[in-house]
């Protein structure tokens, strides 16, 4: 990532247990622990459940965020992890989502993102 601001990791997880997906409790603490087992400083964290179902919220760490976004009635979790650091643990907290949503399904995909070649000294 030298070459890079920072990496940003989308997952999407499938089959995962509605009653979970459309709990906002459960999904906060399900993603303030993901972020602690990613050895992440949580600094604030923010959770909204949508009417008539579904849950999105953000993990604010020192390293970037969290986010998640949920469609119950799809048994589908879109969960996003951004990092500009190269200490983050990302896969712990992959596994750890993967379990607690009892997903039966992961893709994940990779994105380098602020290629330090396109970047100019000085931009505000």
């Amino acid at each position: 990532m030298q070459n890079h601001l920072g990496v940003q990791i989308m997952v999407e997880m499938y089959g995962c247990d509605e009653s979970v997906l459309d709990n906002p409790d459960f999904i906060e603490k399900t993603m303030v622990t993901a972020a602690e087992k990613a050895k992440a400083t949580v600094v604030q964290q923010f959770f909204h459940q949508f009417s008539p179902y579904g849950v999105s919220g953000t993990v604010v760490i020192a390293e970037s965020h969290i986010n998640i976004h949920t469609w119950p009635e799809h048994h589908y979790a879109a969960v996003d992890i951004f990092t500009c650091g190269e200490d983050l643990q990302a896969e712990a907290a992959i596994d750890f989502l993967k379990e607690s949503f009892k997903a039966k399904k992961v893709k994940l995909s990779r994105h380098l993102r602020g290629d330090r070649s396109e970047l100019i000294d000085g931009d505000v």
